[in-house]
């Protein structure tokens, strides 16, 4: 499997992350928040991981004290007793969304208390700075420590590590690796920071000091990585530095053993470095590299290594293991024991990023990949049993929700893990992904639609990255089962999708970096539309700019450079209805049910319009000073007033999640300031089904449901 999810980076929406100089954020329990003015309920919908976890790390002293990061997802502490991970970044708000990227983390190994972690998904100036955050009380409080540099936990290679490192004999010393800025140090416990001068600039650019590891047992000795040149050492904590002759250039993971070797994966293998001289100990019946890598903490002899991110290998062992320090080695057998039913088998070791052997649990072994975490009670056994450990860990990028008035309450599309029809409810998790295992699973499912007057119609379309397919499919059963489209463009990337409302045959599709497309047949057959722009430059695009009438069957809107399209005839030809709009590209367009003509549009910081004559005329909703997101759900007893939903910025309310039963002329606020959702949210819908009930997905937390 090759690293599909860096790609996606490229094309990612920008943003200025707003780096204060000093932020403390408090640690709130996931479930069930509620705001003080609108007694809202907040909490994920169960989908399980779907997030590259790039570290796990245990304490020493103490027994189930472990923590992990991940790409884009923040960070979690776990919680043994209820066997689910807690989130520990969930405060950081959107302008500071940046900081959901684990660049490292560190635990003071003197003081279980005390953990660190490096913050920032991107190095990119778009981004802003990431930052590290000290905790004293295990990550339910954060202190902002006074080193901005640029950081990516998203970025190439993040499966390395570990940047983040505490001496074992002097807490207050520790070391940090960075990307692009060489090796920092602070001396008085992260209060302040300086560049170590010392070490060579010899490192690869972008990946920069992918490793820093102290000796235990030998005051003042301590190793670092410098990828693309070789490992270096201190025996001074640091203060000089000397490369170790002959050690590998490209160098991915470093393991210390308790009689003193040092254990290394890399570029070329996996190598051993005793007695001032390196030893190749790479297993010989190895298909591919090696990344992840661990000593049994009891036994300096017990390795286990596992292959890295570019294996495709989806049904032989990865995991090998040595009890002679690397001298012989032999495949791990092992059982799946899954707790998340959507799980294919090859999900498990796919692009392995850590193996850490439990320092106070003899035969426990973590071990953490693309999707999520996996543990074991017993490496020993003749075939180890595996399960996965996924609860309250929710990392899933969002696409595109769908919320129909009947059927299930909720259907995902998703980036890496294709979607979900939700139909188990939203506190259990989905029994398979939308195609499951077959040809009907796409890597990224774009975008979702449902036929208004018959919503168990519906359409998805997407594709595979790795192997540039694209197509869609449609179901006749509200989204429980899906035909694949008989005949799609090849070298097509389909964006977005709207389904007519009386035709469920007929739809509209936006794709990238070309005109517009329909079918009129369920996509059997397709001819371009006329009198559109061409697509957006990126498949990472969260706009929604395409929607269909929900009452004339042959009417469809599209909003692109302060213009409103429409269509009267089925989508075959679009004409400009509006050209006085603001020209925004983060818009999201939505029309109104049972009502002819009623479109809604969203342009950001440039507010929110609501129009009732097909787009003609376009009425701003004077409260709303920024519209980032918003939805149309059921109404309120008694009222036929679609329930209105934002995230943005109310007008003397300031910047939250808020709800208007009056189409905004009043607003009450119902978010929540410890839990502001902020990971870059990229889509929202309410339900149809129940009113109150709101959706958020995020580009790395899943998806948020909010009831009242």
């Amino acid at each position: 499997m090759s690293d599909h999810r860096f790609w996606r980076l490229l094309g990612k929406r920008t943003f200025t992350a707003i780096v204060a100089l000093a932020i403390v954020v408090t640690f709130t329990p996931l479930k069930l928040t509620c705001s003080a003015t609108s007694d809202y309920q907040w909490a994920n919908v169960s989908i399980g991981g779907g997030s590259y976890v790039t570290g796990v790390y245990l304490h020493p002293l103490e027994r189930n004290l472990a923590y992990i990061k991940t790409d884009i997802g923040g960070f979690y502490r776990w919680n043994s007793k209820d066997c689910r991970w807690i989130a520990l970044t969930d405060k950081f708000r959107l302008q500071q969304s940046n900081y959901y990227g684990g660049e490292a983390l560190a635990l003071d190994p003197n003081n279980p208390n005390i953990v660190y972690i490096a913050a920032g998904k991107y190095t990119g100036n778009w981004a802003g700075l990431g930052t590290i955050f000290k905790s004293n009380d295990r990550g339910q409080t954060w202190t902002k420590l006074k080193i901005d540099l640029p950081m990516g936990g998203n970025e190439t290679q993040r499966w390395l590590g570990e940047r983040l490192a505490i001496n074992p004999f002097n807490s207050n010393v520790i070391f940090f690796g960075s990307r692009l800025n060489g090796l920092w140090k602070s001396s008085d416990g992260g209060k302040t920071w300086g560049k170590v001068s010392s070490f060579p600039k010899k490192a690869e650019a972008n990946i920069g000091i992918a490793g820093i590891i102290f000796n235990k047992k030998v005051s003042g000795l301590v190793y670092a990585n410098a990828y693309g040149d070789g490992i270096y050492k201190s025996t001074d904590a640091g203060v000089t530095w000397s490369k170790i002759p002959k050690s590998p250039s490209k160098v991915n993971r470093m393991a210390l053993a308790n009689d003193e070797v040092l254990y290394v994966t890399h570029t070329s293998g996996v190598s051993k470095y005793a007695n001032r001289n390196w030893r190749n100990i790479t297993p010989t019946n190895a298909k591919t590299k090696f990344n992840a890598i661990s000593v049994d903490p009891n036994n300096p002899n017990h390795l286990l290594i596992v292959y890295d991110q570019h294996t495709s290998l989806k049904n032989d062992p990865r995991i090998f293991q040595s009890n002679n320090g690397g001298a012989t080695w032999q495949h791990k057998k092992h059982t799946l024991k899954p707790q998340v039913p959507w799980w294919p088998k090859w999900y498990f070791a796919s692009a392995t990023s850590a193996i850490e052997f439990d320092p106070k649990t003899p035969g426990r072994v973590w071990l953490t990949d693309w999707f999520g975490t996996w543990q074991t009670d017993n490496i020993n056994a003749q075939s180890s049993v595996w399960s996965n450990h996924e609860k309250g860990h929710e990392g899933v990028v969002s696409f595109a929700l769908a919320s129909p008035p009947n059927g299930s309450q909720l259907l995902s599309g998703a980036a890496d893990v294709d979607g979900f029809n939700h139909s188990n409810g939203l506190d259990v998790y989905p029994s398979t992904q939308f195609g499951g295992e077959n040809s009907l699973r796409f890597q990224d499912t774009y975008g979702l639609a449902y036929s208004e007057s018959n919503p168990s119609q519906m359409v998805r379309v997407g594709g595979t990255r790795w192997n540039n397919t694209y197509t869609g499919a449609t179901s006749a059963d509200g989204g429980l089962t899906w035909k694949k489209f008989s005949l799609f463009p090849q070298k097509t990337i389909p964006l977005r999708v709207a389904m007519s409302a009386t035709n469920s045959k007929l739809f509209v599709v936006i794709i990238k970096e070309g005109q517009p497309i329909r079918t009129s047949n369920g996509g059997s057959s397709w001819s371009k539309v006329s009198g559109l722009p061409n697509g957006p430059k990126s498949s990472w695009y969260w706009g929604q700019p395409l929607v269909a009438d929900k009452l004339n069957g042959n009417t469809f809107y599209y909003y692109s450079g302060g213009k409103l399209y429409r269509s009267n005839n089925g989508g075959a030809s679009f004409r400009i209805v509006n050209s006085s709009l603001f020209s925004e590209s983060w818009s999201m367009l939505k029309t109104a049910p049972g009502v002819n003509g009623e479109v809604w549009l969203s342009l950001n910081s440039h507010g929110l319009y609501r129009s009732t004559n097909g787009g003609v005329n376009f009425a701003q909703i004077t409260k709303v000073k920024k519209a980032y997101l918003f939805a149309l759900g059921k109404p309120q007893t008694g009222s036929k007033i679609p329930a209105l939903y934002l995230y943005g910025e109310i007008v003397g309310m300031g910047e939250g999640i808020f709800r208007s039963l009056d189409r905004g002329r009043t607003w009450i606020n119902i978010g929540f300031l410890d839990q502001p959702i902020g990971n870059e949210p990229n889509v929202m819908e309410a339900s149809w089904q129940q009113f109150g009930l709101v959706f958020i997905g995020t580009n790395g937390r899943g998806i948020y449901y909010g009831t009242p």
